[in-house]
């Protein structure tokens, strides 16, 4: 029996230790590298791990150059959590496809992770100036039309800057966003250290053809070397120099002769999943089932993604939805966008309905094919309600009456009180038959004088709110191009008011895309920030231009060659 005892003691030791083990997450700041760059290992916890980590594991293969902790508050529900993160800035010892090993935590430990570390990047090749340059890159020259180009901007330097400005990438019929946080490191060019600020953009070019982006400009006060400046308030003597990075030049390709549905859509991958609140083959009369159909797609923005649930059902199913769930997430690897549908079923009767099959067409860029996402079609079994009251048909007794002999009758018209409550029955029915009438006539009339009296009011709106709308539009580039804030927001506002029938800056850039919303938000801050800085309208009426482009492609029929990328 002690031995038992014994025995299960361990077992149950080594269970709570699984059971109750620290998550212990790990993840790059950027992937693949160099052999040559410097990057960061991230291990990321949500509670105290059971020890400090040991961090020499690493050292097998990667050169450990700094390591530091830092911690932070996140409210989830209303509960509190404590994040802890520990930041590792290795360097690669050698180039191939490496392992970040197993780090202990005391018991705990972290997931191993793959990394691809390139051979170096010696041969590259210095531009404008020795120790200040810019590096451009497209993942693609010949991307497809509405295709997601990641294009990347690096800034190497080995002097210090006061001040910097980078101007943002440009190309016509395009839409462009920026990409996650800048990511920096050191690398090695020619022997030279060099300091690293990579930024990426995802740009989706919006029609065929050969384009160029622009070179981007750098502007930067750089503190001069070996000087020194005597004054009482010993400010820094810089100098200003401008770099210019290279055009790309993108060759757009249309859409293929053989993609054949109505809808365009590209994407390095996609995923269409659904999930039921319950079991679809014991679904109860009048009780809800509601389905919730995903679809996620890398490499896409939420305006591409079509709509799930269109299509037509049996009438005594009855089918109610919840406005779709629209989600981006700006990573370093591009844009993921997620377009998620729920639908609630209640069954009017008993019986088997079929929910057709839902069918998405796309093409994937990374195979140059085209690929059917599917839903294969339901078929849900509906039963009677436990608690449904069963409806019994009596059958109906009819009561035969025999129809009195003719003496009777003649018998019964000599009777004269008979005679006057026949009258009577006449005059009365006669009575309710013209009321009837003339309520009839009362309620058509009725009905026409105000179908007539709406349609006069109803009649003149659609014209004023166009115009409307594009005195909007002057008064907002007016604004924007004489910077002028107060004169935005009231364009903004009475824009808002007419389009989506919101009164407030946050709401209406609910409804705007991502740049357009991020713009006005921007406003929004400056309206009310304490010590705000200048405001320059022109990026908020591109954005705005922009918005309005992509939702006049909305317009476009089944026949049309291109779908919009955003739908407002």
């Amino acid at each position: 029996m002690p031995l038992l005892i014994l025995i299960f003691s361990l077992w149950l030791a080594g269970f709570s230790t699984n059971v109750f083990a620290t998550d212990i997450t790990v993840s790059l700041d950027r992937s693949p590298v160099s052999v040559d760059e410097s990057f960061q290992i991230l291990f990321t916890v949500s509670e105290s791990p059971d020890g400090e980590p040991d961090f020499s594991p690493l050292e097998q293969d990667f050169t450990i150059q700094s390591q530091s902790q830092n911690s932070r508050m996140e409210w989830v529900n209303g509960k509190s959590n404590r994040i802890i993160q520990w930041i590792v800035t290795v360097m690669a010892n050698d180039s191939g496809n490496l392992i970040i090993p197993v780090i202990k935590f005391g018991s705990d430990s972290s997931p191993a992770l793959k990394i691809v570390v390139s051979p170096s990047s010696a041969n590259k090749s210095t531009q404008n100036d020795e120790d200040l340059f810019l590096e451009v890159s497209a993942n693609t020259e010949k991307p497809f039309i509405q295709s997601q180009v990641l294009y990347t901007v690096k800034l190497y330097r080995r002097v210090d800057f006061a001040k910097a400005n980078l101007s943002e990438p440009e190309l016509p019929d395009a839409v462009i966003e920026k990409l996650a946080d800048d990511t920096n490191y050191t690398t090695q060019v020619s022997g030279v250290t060099y300091v690293v600020i990579e930024r990426k953009y995802a740009i989706f070019p919006q029609k065929s053809g050969v384009t160029t982006i622009k070179p981007l400009v750098l502007t930067a006060d750089i503190v001069a070397r070996g000087r020194q400046n005597n004054s009482f308030f010993n400010s820094q003597i810089t100098q200003r120099r401008i770099v210019k990075s290279n055009p790309i030049t993108l060759n757009v390709q249309p859409i293929p002769v053989t993609f054949t549905d109505s809808h365009w859509l590209t994407a390095e991958s996609l995923e269409l999943t659904q999930t039921w609140s319950g079991d679809t083959s014991q679904m109860k009369v009048g009780e809800p089932l509601t389905r919730t159909v995903k679809l996620v797609a890398h490499g896409s923005t939420v305006g591409q993604l079509p709509e799930l649930n269109g299509s037509k059902i049996d009438p005594q199913l009855k089918a109610y939805n919840d406005q779709p769930v629209l989600h981006e997430d700006k990573t370093s690897a591009g844009i993921v966008a997620s377009h998620e549908e729920k639908i609630a079923f209640i069954p009017a009767k008993a019986g088997n309905y079929t929910l057709p099959a839902i069918q998405i067409s796309w093409f994937n860029t990374q195979t140059q094919k085209i690929e059917m996402a599917m839903l294969p079609e339901m078929n849900l079994t509906v039963i009677a309600a436990e608690n449904t009251p069963q409806v019994q048909t009596t059958p109906t007794v009819v009561e035969n009456k025999q129809i009195p002999p003719a003496p009777l009758l003649e018998e019964r018209r000599q009777d004269s009180p008979v005679i006057e409550n026949e009258q009577t029955y006449l005059l009365w029915k006669f009575i309710a038959i013209f009321s009837t009438l003339g309520w009839f006539i009362t309620l058509g009339f009725l009905f026409f004088k105000h179908k007539t009296a709406s349609k006069k009011i109803s009649e003149p709106v659609e014209s004023p709110a166009e115009i409307s709308l594009k005195a909007c539009v002057r008064q907002l580039k007016k604004a924007c191009m004489t910077d002028d804030v107060h004169d935005a927001k009231t364009a903004l506002l009475k824009w808002g008011k007419l389009q989506f029938n919101e009164i407030s800056l946050g709401a209406i850039a609910s409804h705007c895309e991502a740049r357009l919303r991020d713009e006005i938000l921007q406003l929004n801050t400056t309206l009310y920030a304490k010590d705000a800085q200048p405001w320059q309208g022109k990026e908020l009426f591109k954005a705005f231009s922009e918005n309005n482009a992509r939702a006049k492609l909305t317009t476009r029929t089944k026949t049309d060659a291109l779908q919009p990328l955003y739908r407002l």
